[in-house]
């Protein structure tokens, strides 16, 4: 077997990929959780949240653009600090937060296809599972262009939500709404930063793409900006329909905008749309998580067997294989809710590191391909050791 991935990526296909990782099954629930603390404001929250996002996206543009390598964050960590134990930690530590990810959100999807077709839970999740696992390995190309379909069709849908609210009578909360609380706001910003975490997946990709150094920071910029437009514009039309008091509470708040504008009847589009957007989430992470596993091989001796790549599909096989297995396992065994949660505290970390080691890289080469100013780690560092501190005290 080969160990060398192929070059077959270009912008459109990364941008869609990156789109539909962070335009994943969150937003169908994350709205009301957001509405929750900022009310009518919470389109803003999305704002300010892709605001905070935006300085790490920068940092990792520009480490993409000097270590485009597979394995991206262990790539940083080895050059920051100059430690390989380091590069090689943070390494697992991705990888295991796209398994879990990506098994909370096949059991998640499993759920939702459940009320569409009367089958079993588990056979679902081994399905799609398996499925998923089979593309993934077909090829990095064909893989990014399911998943690029399948990012089309979440974007169609939450295009009709945010029809279905522009149509829909509003509401007296919207006409009249509270005056703006900042500190509500910004609470509602924390949480909707999770909905933005994704765009680090992108840099893994690098040994895959074309021009990596320049294709890989355009992506970046591209998926957050979609992503930041879609967030806020589903929120505006969400609150401008639907009550607060019932959008607080509801576990599916984008099916009440379609209730408020035709009443029931649409539970099964919506249902249909959040598997695709499951679906996209999934095959991503193993993606990504397998690209990670194998970039590592080239640090650690123990993980190199993970190198070997397929001589015509220019896939990483064993890495693949058991990512995918592990992710089926894990949604049929694991507490995957809780896990999840866990995740989220390990990627805030991460970011700390990458901006972190970004600033100690550019005080010893300020030159690279793609340059931001030291004030873009700063302020990154410090808005995710902040986000990190709001989300630990919260959880």
């Amino acid at each position: 077997m080969s160990t060398q991935l192929k070059r077959s990526v270009g912008l459109g296909l990364l941008t869609a990929y990156g789109v539909g990782v962070m335009v994943g099954a969150g937003i169908y629930v994350l709205v009301g959780a957001v509405a929750a603390k900022a009310g009518v404001w919470a389109p803003v929250s999305f704002l300010m949240a892709g605001l905070v996002a935006a300085p790490t996206a920068l940092s990792y543009a520009e480490l993409s653009s000097r270590y485009p390598e597979a394995a991206g964050e262990a790539a940083f960590a080895a050059e920051g600090f100059g430690s390989q134990l380091l590069a090689v930690l943070v390494g697992l530590a991705i990888v295991a937060t796209g398994t879990v990810s990506a098994a909370a959100v096949l059991r998640g999807g499993a759920g939702y296809l459940q009320t569409i077709a009367d089958v079993p839970s588990y056979v679902l999740i081994v399905a799609l599972g398996l499925s998923l696992t089979f593309v993934a390995l077909y090829g990095v190309l064909e893989s990014l262009a399911v998943a690029a379909v399948f990012t089309a069709i979440e974007v169609v849908g939450l295009g009709l939500v945010v029809w279905a609210g522009s149509q829909a009578p509003v509401v007296e909360s919207f006409v009249t709404p509270e005056p703006i609380v900042w500190i509500g706001v910004s609470a509602g910003a924390v949480l909707a930063f999770f909905a933005f975490i994704g765009f680090e997946d992108i840099v893994n990709m690098a040994e895959e793409v074309r021009s990596p150094e320049r294709t890989i920071p355009r992506a970046i910029f591209l998926s957050l900006g979609i992503t930041t437009v879609i967030y806020a514009l589903v929120t505006y039309v969400t609150v401008r329909v639907v009550p607060l008091s019932e959008l607080a509470v509801s576990e599916r708040p984008l099916a009440l905008v379609f209730q408020a504008w035709q009443g029931e009847g649409h539970g099964a589009t919506l249902a249909a749309i959040a598997v695709f957007a499951a679906l996209n989430g999934v095959l991503a992470q193993i993606v990504m998580a397998s690209r990670v596993l194998y970039g590592l091989g080239r640090r650690a001796k123990l993980l190199d067997v993970f190198r070997k790549v397929h001589p015509k599909r220019g896939t990483p096989v064993l890495a693949t294989v058991l990512i995918g297995g592990c992710v089926v396992a894990g949604a049929l065994t694991l507490n995957v809710a809780q896990l999840a949660e866990v995740t989220s505290a390990i990627l805030l970390t991460a970011f700390c590191v990458m901006n972190l080691a970004l600033i100690r890289i550019k005080r010893r080469a300020p030159d690279a391909p793609f340059v931001v100013p030291m004030a873009v780690p700063v302020v990154g560092l410090l808005l995710s050791v902040g986000a990190l501190v709001l989300y630990l005290g919260v959880y």
